[in-house]
């Protein structure tokens, strides 16, 4: 059932494109010129299965950046989300954990910020949680400051770990074992569009647009049918005998990343779309789930936003980059066994929902 002799890989490998529209060379947030991320995976083999992913815009250093957070249900605890949006503004990087180890990890980046500010009284984290309760003991409050500073100080450029890593570590969605993902896309904003239709739709873009990226990273924890394509993937039919975790505290985390020259009224646009995306691989959207989106953008301050009518192939973007960073999660996880012997199943290479 497994490709490469049961090796992990990501959706494209597998034959699963998500849209026309081009990738970035590594199709991670990374991609964004500028946008590191960093994990701290914290995995004892038994009852700890948590962690720490650090997204860090290294254009921070000069600055707040645009930014905008959107609450498609609010059922979670975004720390610091409240000042994003009434300034528009992120201040520091966004860090992901569990749901109990949020205010330790806030606490965390406070040092980490106070450190490249000697002389500020006043800071703001980012900091955003699922919980991953079903497979580790989310009680114990592992995670540390060394934790959250290690993901911090260590985060890259280059292609992230996805799968049963940092935040991801514990995570499950949409029935099976899920993590981290990312992606991203290429389209050119600014220009007109020639004949045959919108960007996103194929046409291709006259002299005079600029190209820029979209990039999105994904916390997935959260409930419903896994969709691939269309095609429903149910656990109970691809891995017989699988109980269907459904862990207390369904919810997604998502962050876009882009160079476009955007405001805070059009990343908030953006991230609506990327909560949107959800939709796409089967959501349930329920009562319990904390489903947030972040946007931010790392454009050189002074650039004149992008024009609300030209953001569809933006809106395209993020759509395409948060579907597939979610079947990233899911395709790049392996299965665990956590917290009181529970089990969550990694999706099965299987051609006849997969190809």
């Amino acid at each position: 059932m497994h490709a490469h002799g049961g090796e992990r890989v990501r959706a494209r490998s597998l034959g699963v494109v998500v849209g026309a529209l081009p990738t970035g060379p590594l199709n991670a947030i990374t991609d964004v010129p500028g946008v590191l991320v960093g994990h701290t995976t914290v995995d004892d083999g038994a009852d700890l299965h948590t962690g720490v992913t650090a997204i860090v815009p290294e254009s921070l250093a000069g600055g707040g950046l645009p930014a905008a957070v959107h609450t498609g249900n609010g059922y979670g605890k975004l720390v610091g989300s409240t000042q994003v949006d009434e300034l528009g503004v992120l201040e520091s990087p966004v860090v992901l954990t569990a749901t109990l180890s949020v205010f330790r990890a806030a606490d965390a980046v406070l040092t980490y910020l106070m450190g490249r500010r000697p002389d500020g009284v006043s800071f703001n984290p980012l900091v955003g949680e699922t919980n991953d309760g079903f497979l580790s003991d989310i009680r114990r409050r592992p995670i540390t400051e060394r934790h959250v500073l290690d993901a911090l100080e260590g985060a890259t450029g280059g292609l992230p770990a996805e799968g049963c890593v940092g935040a991801g570590t514990g995570t499950t969605a949409l029935g099976f074992k899920a993590g981290i993902g990312t992606s991203s896309r290429r389209v050119t904003v600014g220009g007109s569009v020639a004949a045959g239709g919108s960007e996103a739709a194929g046409g291709s873009v006259a002299a005079g647009g600029s190209e820029v990226t979209v990039g999105a990273l994904a916390q997935a924890n959260f409930g419903g049918l896994l969709t691939v394509r269309g095609v429903p993937v149910p656990v109970e039919e691809v891995v017989p005998g699988a109980r269907r975790p459904e862990p207390p505290g369904n919810s997604c985390m998502i962050v876009v990343a882009t160079d476009a020259p955007l405001d805070a009224r059009r990343l908030g646009r953006l991230a609506r779309r990327a909560v949107f995306a959800m939709g796409r691989v089967g959501a349930s959207y329920a009562q319990g789930s904390g489903d947030y989106a972040i946007a931010f953008s790392t454009a050189p301050p002074g650039a004149p936003p992008v024009p609300d009518p030209a953001l569809d192939p933006l809106f395209a973007a993020v759509m395409d980059a948060v579907e597939e960073a979610l079947l990233n999660s899911l395709f790049m996880a392996t299965t665990t066994t956590g917290f009181a012997g529970r089990t969550a199943h990694a999706v099965p290479y299987d051609r006849r929902y997969l190809g």
